[in-house]
């Protein structure tokens, strides 16, 4: 039985509203950060976590923004600015973990991240940072290199699954993304999905009719699988 409930916290003085997802059923079991879109916090990171919930994790939905999104434009500018300030933006998202490894159903040792778009590049900053997870997985995830030389505080392994046809994701990032985790000596890997768009993994996007932007079922599930075999070798069995 999956336990949910939502957890308000602060950092700096503002607030925010997470969401959690506890599939434990009274064992110590791995816990997992999930972040979300440039969008803000939507169903889409909720249903994640709560699949994640499903196969025995606990998962816990964070808020990296702290207020409502409604425009693009406002999701544009809080977006461009948190990413402006990677101590914020790293500050907000080690917060998030915290929250999972206090979280009495979690193995402290046993910690993983996942995100979406602005929420895959949140995992990449996290692990840059040099926290204590097994691994991190972005999804049509921001690969811009900010800060090469923090690859090598990168402890834990990285996959990021791309969509060969994502507008928002140019050859020149993978490129020097490869270049960043070969520098820092990074067990890492890319997934590219040939013809997949942006947001493939995210039902609510088509929507919007956003050019590059599609939801694609197939990519979704061979990204998800990806993901839980990381998980297995990393994490090891959630029972």
């Amino acid at each position: 039985m999956i336990k949910t409930s939502e957890i308000p916290y602060e950092v700096d003085g503002k607030t925010f509203l997470g969401f959690l997802y506890d599939g434990s059923s009274g064992k110590r079991v791995p816990g997992v950060l999930v972040v979300h879109e440039g969008g803000g916090m939507t169903g889409h990171p909720k249903e994640r976590a709560r699949m994640l919930a499903e196969l025995g994790y606990v998962a816990f939905a964070a808020d990296l923004f702290g207020e409502p999104i409604t425009s693009m434009e406002q999701a544009q500018a809080t977006l461009r600015g948190l990413v402006a300030d990677v101590p914020t933006w790293r500050k907000r998202a080690l917060k998030g973990l915290d929250i999972v490894r206090s979280q009495p159903g979690v193995d402290p040792k046993r910690l993983a991240v996942i995100g979406f778009c602005f929420g895959g590049a949140t995992a990449l900053e996290i692990a840059r940072s040099g926290a204590d997870v097994a691994c991190v997985v972005g999804f049509h995830p921001g690969l811009s290199v900010r800060a090469p030389q923090d690859a090598k505080n990168i402890k834990c392994k990285v996959l990021m699954c791309v969509g060969g046809a994502d507008p928002i994701i140019p050859v020149g990032d993978r490129e020097a993304f490869i270049k960043e985790m070969e520098d820092g000596k990074v067990d890492w890997r890319m997934d590219i999905q040939g013809g997949v768009g942006h947001s493939f993994t995210n039902p609510e996007i088509d929507a919007r009719n956003l050019p590059g932007f599609k939801y694609d079922a197939r990519a979704d599930k061979r990204a998800w699988r990806l993901m839980r075999d990381l998980f297995h070798e990393t994490l090891g069995p959630v029972n």
